[in-house]
């Protein structure tokens, strides 16, 4: 469905944590879940010194992550309800570049390219390009997971009343690790076989911050209002780092030349989780039919971003949503939902390790109640994103994106 921020069922534990209030019976109410996802993140990178057609070079990256768990359980008793939950709550996932990264290859092509020694080879060989005397081979893995648990009280103050106060503790763990080796052709004379520049990156890193959220229900008749506030979350990831080193002739710079300065081992990046409102309005059109209008707001601009990123966003990220759902028979609902999210993005914020893209979403799902107390959940949506192309004074990149998700649940009232 996705509008779920009016839910007054056990998910509401995230989506809406003060309709917790008015769940139809005390009790102990549990959700257990898990998704499937499949993702690819391509680029287009366009450089003068790559020899392909139009000077232009695919990256394809891939990511899944066949099993995504998430639990929440309430337990309800008169106008309070204690509600908790384990999930992931945000990062990009895993992806793997096999073929490297376009802002890496352009970057020691380009000294390469600049190097008198290589152009003296060059001439006195008669090739077409610098480029034509050694081999480029690279690869990049990088990884982004926030787990998070939460705790609230839900309180019914009234008949049409529910107010909600709890937080999250959130821990990042992810990192990147990849290569990049420059090597000279074996027949080039004098330097066959050497490298002549490389990269080598192997960074963990892991942080943790909490959040304090606050919500608000108001129900009226058949309308239901839902009403959430996550505070800005303050998140420094710290650096575990084997390797950030860029290598001319076998030698590392110094870092006052490397562009891998920031995953030096030990340093600390800002990367907050901006705070979120969101707003949300069912309305039981029938007994049997409910729909929902939503609206979220992340306050991206006031987080901290590594170098401060977040100025170059246009305003904070929008997204709408609208969902309903049927219930065809006592055993049986059906639902779907769409959203579009906006980043307000801007070319500075863009990078081939870190990107986002406009998108839509469509869901469509299913809940069959298997027995009185137990209700099992099927649900499939895709995302369709807007190619973003960046500029540059030599060329521009095209970042792209899929992505597939598959989920099943199981929810249980005692």
């Amino acid at each position: 469905m996705l509008a779920r921020g009016a839910s007054i069922d056990i998910d509401g534990v995230y989506s809406n944590p003060a309709g917790l209030a008015f769940l139809p019976s005390d009790g102990l109410y549990l959700s257990l879940n898990g998704q499937s996802a499949y993702q690819t993140r391509n680029i287009e990178t366009t450089f003068p010194l790559f020899p392909e057609a139009g000077n232009k070079r695919y990256y394809k990256g891939k990511a899944s992550a066949p099993f995504i768990p998430s639990f929440q359980g309430a337990y309800k008793k008169g106008d309070w309800t204690v509600s908790g939950s384990f999930a992931v709550v945000g990062g990009g996932g895993k992806a793997s570049f096999d073929n490297g990264l376009g802002m890496f290859d352009s970057m020691i092509m380009g000294k390469l390219a600049a190097s008198d020694k290589l152009q003296t080879l060059q001439s006195a060989l008669g090739v077409g390009a610098v480029s034509d005397l050694y081999n480029l081979n690279s690869a990049m893995d990088g990884s982004q997971f926030i787990y998070g648990v939460q705790l609230g009280l839900s309180y019914k103050v009234n008949d049409w009343l529910g107010v909600f106060a709890g937080g999250r503790m959130n821990y990042f763990t992810g990192g990147y690790e990849g290569f990049l080796t420059a090597i000279a052709k074996s027949n080039i004379p004098s330097i066959g076989g050497a490298e002549l520049a490389g990269i080598a990156l192997d960074c963990d890193q892991t942080g943790w911050g909490l959040t304090p959220i606050l919500g608000a229900d108001v129900k009226l008749g058949k309308w239901n209002i839902g009403l959430k506030y996550e505070f800005m979350t303050n998140l420094n990831l710290e650096n575990k780092t084997k390797k950030a080193e860029v290598r001319e002739s076998g030698i590392p710079v110094a870092d006052d030349k490397n562009p891998l300065v920031d995953y030096k081992d030990g340093v600390n990046t800002p990367n907050d989780i901006p705070a979120l409102l969101t707003a949300a309005v069912g309305y039981n059109i029938l007994p049997s039919l409910r729909a929902s209008v939503e609206y979220h707001h992340f306050f991206d601009k006031a987080a901290g971003m590594a170098n401060n990123k977040q100025d170059a966003l246009k305003h904070g990220t929008h997204e709408f949503l609208v969902g309903a759902e049927w219930d065809i028979t006592k055993q049986l609902t059906i639902s779907g939902g769409f959203q579009r999210t906006d980043y307000g993005l801007e070319d500075d914020f863009q990078s081939d390790i870190s990107f986002s893209c406009d998108s839509y979403s469509l869901g469509f799902g299913a809940a069959v109640k298997m027995t009185k107390h137990l209700t099992l959940n099927v649900a499939y949506f895709w995302t369709n994103y807007d190619d973003y192309k960046k500029i540059t004074s030599t060329g521009n990149t095209i970042y792209s994106r899929t992505n597939k998700v598959f989920g099943l649940g199981v929810d249980y009232k005692f």
